[in-house]
């Protein structure tokens, strides 16, 4: 996936979960942060962002912030791109897992849950539920950044799908490169760690991905292992 048009700028501070400041141009300027998690080892101030600009006169603000410099490498933060790169990547036949994988659609409601894509395979229904990962610790990804009950409300709901004949998967997204495993943040959130054990336990399959990221770009890299 690529964005059309970035700017690039100085971060200052986050002033609640979707508004930050961010310097553009030297300006000061308040933008918004397509991400709802605590992103603290990204957003730090001094960091130099990836923005992209809005078209819609009516917003409040200006930019997004879509990727953040962490050392090195980029870290893209947009909440709404796994889902795109996951989809995009079935469609091309890119994940082994899911190779042959018909009738794919996005957001598609079960029970009281809504996954992020549904297929079908061999005429047995499946669902795929994509957790966006930018929370790294010395090459090791870690979701969540921030308590979900919704999360834990999305791995409680598959349990329930695989159950009853439905092929079940939940799939990390790590938007970054250079990370070797994927563990889940028992620390941040002991609920969402317990329901995922019981989903490995139950049949559900896990899978991490990492990405390849610039400022402006991001595409679906190599699987990474499991820790749980």
């Amino acid at each position: 996936m690529r964005y059309l048009e970035v700017k690039f700028g100085e971060f200052s501070r986050k002033l609640n979960r979707f508004v930050a400041e961010v310097f553009i141009d030297g300006q000061l300027e308040k933008v918004h942060i397509k991400n709802t998690g605590r992103l603290i080892e990204v957003l730090k101030p001094g960091a130099t962002v990836a923005l992209e600009p809005s078209n819609n006169p009516k917003r409040v603000t200006r930019y997004s912030i879509i990727a953040a410099k962490k050392e090195e490498k980029w870290v893209n933060i947009d909440s709404q791109v796994p889902n795109s790169v996951v989809y995009e990547a079935l469609k091309k036949g890119k994940l082994m897992q899911f190779v042959g994988v018909t009738d794919i659609k996005r957001e598609v409601r079960y029970e009281s849950s809504r996954f992020d894509l549904f297929y079908y395979r061999d005429k047995i229904p499946g669902f795929i539920e994509v957790k966006g990962v930018t929370l790294e610790q010395d090459g090791v990804a870690m979701f969540p950044d921030a308590p979900t009950t919704r999360g834990t409300r999305h791995v409680n709901t598959l349990i329930q799908a695989k159950d009853e004949g439905f092929e079940a998967t939940i799939l990390f997204i790590v938007q970054m490169g250079g990370c070797h495993l994927f563990t889940p943040y028992k620390d941040m959130d002991i609920a969402f760690y317990q329901m995922l054990k019981e989903a490995a336990v139950k049949g559900v399959q896990l899978l991490a991905y990492d990405c390849e990221v610039t400022e402006s770009t991001i595409q679906l890299n190599n699987q990474i292992p499991i820790h749980i």
